[in-house]
């Protein structure tokens, strides 16, 4: 099982980032897009990751913290929901947010997520519960690994469409991607463009008020 990768990063194309290690290996990680957003191009990066294996495929998932990690390992636990359910979920909301999201059994935050109906949210309330109460102090760390963004691209054209990529493989819907984006670029951040990562922070707070 591959449960850590320090590398650097040489390759970023939301929401999958390439790590080159120091024994020559690159591997290609899939992340949630606010970890993304704290990688840079060419610097040094650890992923504490998940090693998903399909009949077709073998998948690699990758965290900034491993707090991040066992909340995606409970969440593909839950009948019907898939790696990629689990990673639009933690794209569109923090552990502590998701955690509070399950405390104060708001299902109606969690259809906000792509794939995730009525139904569904009722489920992750159901077989979630308790199951995130060491959170709250484990995330505290994270604000220890934030980093200064970086520039991903100096195309504008180029930026809006891996946002857009982004967006769409997580299960959005092209029209709900393109609003969000819209909205966001009407910001007053968002007019001060310069790279992918700033863009798809943005985003992603437009989307979670949608």
């Amino acid at each position: 099982m591959i449960g850590l990768i320090e590398g650097c990063v040489c390759h970023l194309s939301a929401p999958v980032a390439c790590l080159m290690t120091a024994s020559g290996v690159g591997y290609e990680v899939e992340l949630p897009l606010p970890d993304f957003c704290q990688l840079q191009l060419e610097a040094m990066a650890s992923l504490w990751t998940h090693l998903h294996v399909r009949e077709d495929a073998q998948l690699l998932y990758g965290f900034l913290h491993p707090t991040e990690r066992d909340v995606f390992r409970q969440l593909i636990r839950v009948n019907g929901v898939g790696a990629k359910m689990a990673l639009a979920m933690m794209s569109t909301f923090s552990a502590t947010e998701l955690k509070h999201c399950i405390d104060t059994e708001n299902d109606a935050a969690l259809t906000r997520v792509p794939g995730i109906g009525k139904k569904t949210a009722q489920r992750l309330l159901i077989e979630l519960k308790g199951k995130f109460d060491h959170i709250q102090s484990d995330m505290s760390l994270l604000t220890e690994v934030e980093q200064q963004i970086g520039i991903a691209a100096n195309s504008e054209g180029v930026i809006l469409a891996e946002v857009e990529s982004a967006l769409i493989s997580l299960g959005y819907r092209d029209k709900e991607a393109q609003q969000a984006i819209k909205a966001a670029r009407e910001t007053d951040a968002g007019q001060q463009l310069v790279d992918t990562q700033s863009l798809l922070k943005l985003t992603l707070k437009q989307l979670s008020n949608f």
